[in-house]
């Protein structure tokens, strides 16, 4: 059995971050983070657009008041508003710490890290490193792994959480190389496995972001918390799905529609393609919806609209945003220069995620919490972003957080001993797993069962929803679940079975899409990122909550917990 005094699932920033601060503040500990790609090719890694903090360097009349004021009011006052004090409090403080560590941001003429103008922020507080932001800093924290001696097990993938009597005590992995399983005991597990974007049939997530920490979570019996609130990115790619970053609306492109107007002057007149995103989202499909798309021919009536940097210039579009214009370029054989691009939103980011504390301990219920688990970043849930999460914040939660719940663990590992664990019954038990999906003699094949699935979570539960529509969705899963419990592998060895993951993600794929539809039928009004047709207004009377959705396989149950409200009291949300 392998024994490390911490196990981190998960490499990328949330992870490293954690990381690197147990290591920083005990070098005596033995710290591993597993992962199922290399940590460098993490989802991090595809972040662009910038990491927010107060640090004064563009307009001196920021503060970290208004950074928090800013963020609820994006959250559709759904945010926990002290843990929004200590992500925006802490800000300045981690991007310095970054810069430290050798992070590349781009700089104002006088050497300070340069600052810009992101969606839904009152002041341009967003550091960033052209448009590859995520890159610079995860390059910089995986560097610092090796630095500080942290064990790295990359492309093993993670099985099962080892929970028993309310304590997590480690995990089972395999590796993805020869099928050869592991189990890992631990002081404490931290989860930071970041979102579910595959969830979807159209995303500006990597293929590995198929929600398994949350899956894994969900099916040892704890709560998942807000998983209705899917933040879709208002400016996909058509059709690819990945990310033309906010960064170039904050540098100054327009949304136009096939008129050629700026539609955005109806939807947010005052901050108009700096809206935040769930608006942004709901703006473009109304446009769409009303026969205002665009076509690839340049027709009326299409499924997408513009992005237009023309008016921008060649030597700003390649000095600040060139990772976007070089993607338009690629993969749609757009010259932005001289070109619009064709975009539409794409699932983008989870809002909710496992719940946990303001040290990233993981909550086994609305008050109670569970021994030595622990979460942060995307896959978490301590609601800094609520029903929406404002851009560049993202970034900021993994860094604060991850540093925050590495600290925290450090601490709590010090006078603990490793747990009892049965390492014969979980090798076993996972063997078997293993081995029932290779002789499994199915009728279907995974990826006609996975595209079954990301089309019924993106028609029925997509930007705008409705009870009819998600009740059908939720029947049509049902269907889809036992086609899945009817799937074979054409390949059946052991050694690089790419299939073997996909089965196991699948089974992921699965219990999230139900948490995420069941939790948004029960959501009767409409806030942030959940809109719905027949509740078109928030009800801060009856849902002003944060939903807590337990899993099994007979179905569903929902509690709730209270939000936080310490700052500011809720009001409209007008832009």
């Amino acid at each position: 059995m392998i024994e490390h005094d911490v196990v981190i699932v998960g490499g990328g920033l949330a992870g490293s971050r954690a990381a690197v601060e147990i290591a920083r503040t005990d070098p005596r500990l033995s710290v591993a983070v597993v992962a199922k790609t290399h940590p460098i090719r993490s989802h991090s890694v595809a972040a662009q657009g910038g990491i927010a903090a107060t640090l004064k360097n563009v307009d001196d009349q920021d503060t970290w008041e208004a950074h928090a004021f800013d963020t609820v009011k994006g959250s559709d006052y759904l945010a926990d508003q002290d843990a929004v004090e200590i992500l925006t409090r802490e800000a300045p403080d981690v991007v310095i710490d970054l810069e430290h560590m050798g992070v590349l941001f781009s700089r104002l003429p006088d050497g300070r890290i340069a600052q810009r103008a992101f969606g839904g922020h009152s002041h341009k507080r967003t550091c960033y490193a052209a448009d590859k932001t995520g890159h610079a800093i995860l390059h910089e924290l995986v560097n610092n792994l090796r630095r500080y001696g942290v064990e790295i097990y990359d492309e093993w993938y993670v099985m099962r959480l080892i929970l028993e009597d309310g304590q997590a005590k480690g995990i089972v992995m395999y590796r993805i190389r020869d099928a050869r399983i592991e189990v890992v005991r631990a002081k404490a597990v931290m989860f930071a496995t970041g979102g579910y974007g595959r969830v979807f049939n159209t995303t500006s997530n990597d293929y590995a972001s198929t929600g398994d920490g949350l899956a894994m979570t969900a099916v040892a019996g704890l709560p998942l918390e807000d998983m209705e609130f899917v933040q879709f990115h208002p400016t996909g790619l058509y059709p690819v799905g990945v990310l033309i970053s906010e960064a170039v609306r904050g540098e100054g492109a327009y949304l136009i529609n096939s008129d050629g107007e700026r539609f955005m002057e109806r939807y947010a007149p005052s901050r108009m393609e700096l809206a935040p995103r769930d608006i942004t989202s709901r703006a473009i499909s109304r446009e769409i919806r009303a026969g205002r798309g665009i076509h690839p021919d340049g027709s009326a009536g299409g499924p997408f609209v513009y992005l237009d940097l023309r008016h921008m210039g060649q030597e700003k579009i390649m000095s600040r945003v060139p990772f976007c214009w070089e993607e338009a370029h690629r993969l749609v054989g757009v010259d932005a220069v001289h070109q619009p691009i064709p975009v539409r939103p794409t699932v983008h980011y989870s809002m909710g995620g496992i719940p946990t504390n303001i040290d990233g301990q993981v909550r086994s219920s609305p008050d109670g919490l569970v021994e030595g688990f622990f979460a942060a970043g995307e896959t978490a849930c301590v609601s800094v972003h609520g029903a929406n999460r404002l851009g560049s914040n993202s970034l900021l939660e993994c860094v604060v957080y991850g540093r925050r719940t590495g600290a925290t663990i450090a601490e709590y590992v010090q006078k603990r001993r490793l747990p009892e664990v049965d390492e014969q019954r979980y090798r076993q038990e996972a063997e078997q797993q293993l081995q029932a999906l290779l002789d499994q003699p199915g009728q279907y094949r995974i990826a006609q069962v996975r595209q079954a699935f990301q089309d019924c979570m993106t028609e029925y539960c997509g930007v705008f929803r409705s009870e009819s529509l998600m009740q059908q969705g939720l029947e049509k899963l049902q269907m889809i679940r036992q086609q899945a419990q009817q799937i074979y592998l054409d390949d059946k060895e052991r050694l690089w079975n790419s299939e073997l993951v996909e089965a196991l993600e699948l089974q992921s794929l699965l219990v999230v899409g139900e948490i995420i539809l069941t939790g948004a039928l029960n959501r009767q009004e409409s806030r942030g990122a959940h809109a719905r047709e027949d509740f078109p207004d928030r009800d801060d009377v009856h849902f002003l909550k944060h939903t807590m959705a337990y899993y099994s396989p007979a179905g569903i149950e929902l509690r709730y917990r209270p939000v936080t409200i310490t700052l500011f009291q809720p009001q409209e949300r007008k832009y």
